[in-house]
């Protein structure tokens, strides 16, 4: 998603490289094995394919609706991008507009669509919502999403959807990357570019609301930021001598080296084996890889309907997806007639006697979580539950 955004900046390739690597150090807290970067992808070719379209391809136009058809049935981000192609339509109608009667107070240095591309992406548009419906829950996609985002007990309970704080390494590197960003840009941006600024401030707002979101701004962001490190580098080798660039190449490459030693071997390879050996690199977090694969040793011992840890859903779809979790990070707003899943969830994982009559009402004979939560302490003092397996991060218990 980087790459494809940071391909519409004019700096060329190096300042590209240079931007993505500050976002993404940024965004690290929030990357992962997640359906999430299906829509960080979607959001980063809606406005490439924008950019390709200004230059002069206006074939790109139909390939929005294919794309809005695909994203619809791969994660519900895709309405951001319906937003963010509805901002960039609506801008240009409003900016053309303004400019025919009062040019003087309408400059700009970003290109506009002219009128006939204007109203074929207006039809590629709409068309593209219409593609959104093609899916297994047709219109009813939309409303479980609006139900999503305005569900009060889920914005309140996961921190993903709480408003931004700046305490913490997550919120401390995306407030330095703010200030950055905003001296770079009172320095050396001098340009009038109104449908930069609107999708920049919009997905900026976005990003304070929710945690989550934060990604979807520093998508946004990768090409001013690019541009921003040129105009920057630029004006550093304009005070050097002629002879200076080569030693400040040599100094960047030097501190660069120093950088990556200073994160040692361990670090790296850590890296490489998240991917080559995910078994092994789990081992050093807290999921529970170890419960995973002795659950795959003693499944014969195990009940039949299990109860888990909200955290630990996604992993175990991942690592058993033979087995039926009982929540995972796509079930925060779903219900069951007036039924509220993650409401049952958070009154199970409180403990308690009314913990014991949900587990009963939902037939659940196997639980695994955290062994410090309150719930495996209701159970370890309860005559009908029996331990089978522990370790420093969870508990397995079966009703016998």
């Amino acid at each position: 998603a980087f790459l494809i955004s940071a391909a519409r900046a004019g700096a060329p390739r190096t300042f590209r490289l240079a931007s993505i690597t500050a976002s993404l150090w940024v965004a690290l807290p929030f990357l992962g094995a997640r359906t999430q970067l299906v829509s960080l992808a979607g959001i980063a070719l809606v406005l490439w394919l924008y950019h390709r379209i200004l230059r002069g391809r206006a074939s790109l136009i139909w390939l929005y609706p294919p794309l809005f058809l695909v994203w619809a049935n791969l994660h519900g981000g895709f309405t951001a991008g319906l937003i963010l192609l509805g901002l960039i339509l609506s801008s240009t109608v409003i900016l053309r507009t303004l400019g025919l009667r009062w040019p003087i107070f309408c400059r700009s240095d970003e290109p506009l669509l002219s009128g006939n591309r204007l109203a074929l992406l207006a039809g590629s548009f709409l068309l593209s919502c219409a593609m959104t419906v093609i899916n297994p829950y047709g219109w009813r996609l939309h409303g479980e999403i609006y139900e999503s985002l305005t569900d009060r007990l889920m914005l309140e309970q996961l921190r993903e959807w709480q408003p931004v704080s700046f305490d913490g390494w997550a919120g401390t590197a995306f407030g330095l990357y703010l200030i950055f960003l905003s001296g770079l840009a009172i320095v050396w941006y001098r340009r009038i570019e109104p449908i930069r600024w609107i999708l920049l401030a919009v997905t900026l707002i976005w990003s304070f609301w929710h945690w989550r979101n934060v990604t979807i701004f520093l998508v946004v962001a990768v090409p001013l930021v690019a541009d921003l490190f040129q105009s920057c580098g630029l004006w550093i080798l304009r005070l050097l001598r002629p002879r200076r660039p080569a030693m400040m190449a040599f100094g960047t490459t030097m501190a660069a080296a120093v950088l990556l030693v200073s994160q040692g071997g361990d670090h790296l390879e850590r890296i490489v084996s998240a991917g080559t050996e995910p078994a092994r690199f789990f081992r050093q977090t807290e999921y529970p890889i170890e419960a995973v694969e002795w659950i795959e040793s003693h499944r014969g011992e195990t009940g039949r309907r299990l109860y888990n840890d909200y955290g630990y859903g996604g992993f175990l779809l991942w690592w058993m997806p033979h087995e039926k979790v009982f929540i995972d990070g796509r079930m925060p707003a779903w219900r069951i007639g007036s039924r509220q899943i993650f409401r049952d969830y958070l009154l199970i994982n409180s403990g308690g006697l009314r913990a014991l009559e949900l587990l009963e009402k939902y037939g659940v004979d196997w639980t695994l979580m955290r062994e410090d939560s309150p719930l495996a302490t209701t159970l370890a003092h309860t005559p009908a539950w029996q331990e089978l397996y522990a370790d420093r991060k969870v508990v397995i218990l079966r009703r016998r």
